[in-house]
This record gives C-alpha cells, sequence and structure tokens, in this order.
C-alpha cells in the first residue's frame, strides 16, 4: 500500500513537538486512571492530591507545547491548506488533557466520598480503564493522521468501540446505583460523578470524528 508522504517533510522539530503534545495527552490518560484507581480504593490521601498536581502540570507543559506548535506554524508559513485542520485537532487533543485533569479534579473535590462502601468499585474502575483506552487511541489516531493517514480509520473504530463499551457500562452502573438503598443526595452525586468519567469518550469520540474528516482530505 502506498503510504501519504509526512505531513511536515523535513521539519523534523516540529514533528518532534507534536510528538511530544501527544505524549503528554497520552500520559494524562495514564496519570488519570491511577489517580483514578487510587481515589477509588483508598480515598482522600496525599497521594491523591500529588497526582492532581502532576495533572496540572502535564497541562501546563502540553499547553506550552500547544503555543509554541502554532508560533512555528505560523511563522515559518507550513502547510498552509493543513494549518488550520492541524491547529483545531491540537487544541481538541489539549482540551482532552484539560477534561482529564478537570474531571479528576471535580471528583476529588465534589464527589470523594460518593463511591465510599458502594459495592461495583470494580466496576467503576473497568470505567474509567475503558475511557482511558478511548483517549489513548484518540491520540494514536493522531499520530496516525501525521504520519500514515490511511490507519487513521482503524483507530477511529477503536474510538466508537470504546466508547460505546462505556456508555454500556456506566448505564449498568447507574441502574444499579438508584436500586440501591443509599439516599436520593448520593444517588445524584453518583450520577453526576458517573457522567464526567463516562464524557471524557465522548470527547475522544469527537476527536474521532474530526478525523475522520481529516484523514479524507489528507489521502484525496
Amino acid at each position: 500500500m502506498n503510504h501519504s508522504p509526512a505531513l511536515f517533510g523535513k521539519t523534523r522539530s516540529l514533528e518532534l513537538r507534536i510528538d511530544e503534545l501527544l505524549d503528554k495527552v497520552a500520559e494524562g490518560g495514564i496519570l488519570f486512571e491511577r489517580a483514578m484507581v487510587l481515589l477509588l480504593e483508598r480515598g482522600l490521601v496525599p497521594e491523591t492530591e500529588e497526582k492532581l498536581q502532576q495533572l496540572i502540570q502535564l497541562k501546563e507543559r502540553c499547553n506550552q507545547l500547544r503555543r509554541r506548535v502554532v508560533d512555528t506554524l505560523y511563522s515559518e508559513m507550513l502547510i498552509p491548506e493543513f494549518r488550520g485542520d492541524v491547529l483545531r485537532l491540537l487544541t481538541h487533543l489539549y482540551g482532552l488533557l484539560d477534561s482529564l485533569k478537570n474531571a479528576f479534579q471535580d471528583l476529588l473535590i465534589e464527589y470523594a466520598e460518593v463511591f465510599n462502601g458502594q459495592e461495583g468499585i470494580n466496576q467503576v474502575e473497568d470505567l474509567v480503564t475503558v475511557v482511558v483506552q478511548s483517549v489513548q487511541a484518540a491520540v494514536l489516531g493522531a499520530r496516525a493522521f501525521f504520519r500514515n493517514p490511511e490507519a487513521v480509520r482503524d483507530h477511529i473504530n477503536q474510538i466508537r468501540v470504546y466508547e460505546s463499551e462505556a456508555d454500556g457500562i456506566t448505564l449498568r452502573l447507574k441502574t444499579a446505583l438508584f436500586a440501591s438503598e443509599r439516599s436520593l443526595e448520593q444517588k445524584l452525586l453518583g450520577r453526576e460523578a458517573l457522567a464526567a468519567i463516562d464524557g471524557l469518550a465522548d470527547l475522544a469520540e469527537e476527536i474521532s470524528d474530526e478525523l475522520s474528516i481529516l484523514a479524507i482530505k489528507r489521502v484525496l
């Protein structure tokens, strides 16, 4: 199969910068999963706060990289026909990392006690795992867009499978939550917490929709 040429040709420094940005988003997914397991299994302990600070620092570094990529694309007049698409894609990926940080921060501050003593913690951890798999598939799809757009479709399909699986787990957890003996307040808080986690897979799916269009434009 003939592959489309690398998007940036010989602009190796820009390619490395974008690679690093994508690395940060992928790292954010891993960190989010570890942070959530810690929160679910141990509750509010100093280590959970440390994980939040790590996510904040990761987000700040990713934002710096995104700004440098923007500056380089415009100052060196690179890929004018794809520039807007690339910037939008990178902005949405940065937004996904920001959402990982925000979701964990909200869960840590507002919903830390929601799952205490509740059956089904393993299922919540399963939800987190599937959501993070959708994030990682979005990163892989973005890498493929830059290097081998013909491979983007496979990653898009993976994102959609993970998003659908996340919806199914969320539905089961909500059903069990509202069938439990917990107070209405706890049920409503639990529903909000689950929506915050599940919503991350929805964001990954939105990126998959964008990648689908961009990949077609690249191979035309």
